[in-house]
């Protein structure tokens, strides 16, 4: 069955959602990750608890508050407005902001979980030969750190690929500028064009397949360098 004008036109929306989602994330979550890792601030575990909040709230709960807070009566959406921008909510980058607060989770945990695993030697002995404690982060604590990197990226990537909830209330349903493969299938069903549907959700299962293979083995490789580096 051929993919129709609006499928791939789902499917391209989707791909430049995820990419830009999974690359502003990588850099947000990076100085959340590391303060979480080396911290023993009393204020770790009520950040930790409102990073890991999208895990447990449902995603139609996320998407209307968000919906509120970016609306052009909510706190953000009024500054914006203010400023002359247009609201957020019905738009691409409000989808990209939805995307991020939702995925946020799936990213920072990987990277938070590298930096913890890396322990305190590493850094140690760099200062002891007088690194600044910015060559440390970078020459030392990134590379040890890039199984977590590859893991969140992917984790990232695959979670706003398989968003509905949060991109439906917050983005709505405008073709071209919205409306992502999720739902696409969505109006696929709704239309009982169930061949289209049927066709749309193998590609989608294929995909999460193919994710978690790479994700497992990417955590076995992880595995394996660290018990190599033991010796």
């Amino acid at each position: 069955m051929l993919l129709s004008p609006g499928d791939i036109e789902a499917i391209w929306l989707t791909l430049k959602l995820s990419v830009l989602v999974t690359c502003l994330l990588l850099l947000v979550s990076t100085p959340i990750a590391w303060w979480l890792a080396r911290t023993s601030s009393w204020l770790k575990a009520p950040i930790n608890a409102i990073v890991a909040m999208p895990l447990v709230l449902p995603p139609t709960v996320l998407g209307f508050y968000l919906l509120i807070f970016l609306g052009p009566d909510g706190a953000l959406g009024s500054f914006l407005n203010t400023l002359g921008i247009s609201p957020l909510p019905f738009s691409f980058k409000g989808l990209v902001i939805a995307s991020m607060i939702y995925s946020l989770p799936f990213v920072v945990q990987p990277i938070q979980n590298a930096f913890a695993a890396m322990g305190n030697r590493p850094l140690e002995v760099a200062a002891t030969l007088r690194s600044s404690p910015w060559d440390r982060f970078i020459y030392v604590a990134l590379p040890l750190a890039k199984p977590g990197y590859l893991s969140a990226a992917v984790l990232g990537f695959a979670h706003t690929v398989g968003e509905f909830g949060v991109v439906l209330m917050i983005g709505g349903n405008i073709q071209g500028e919205t409306r992502v493969l999720s739902v696409q299938i969505y109006d696929h069903v709704e239309a009982l064009e169930y061949d289209q549907a049927h066709f749309l959700s193998l590609i989608m299962v294929i995909f999460a397949f193919c994710v978690l293979a790479l994700l497992y083995s990417l955590q076995k490789r992880g595995k394996s360098n660290v018990n190599l580096g033991t010796y």
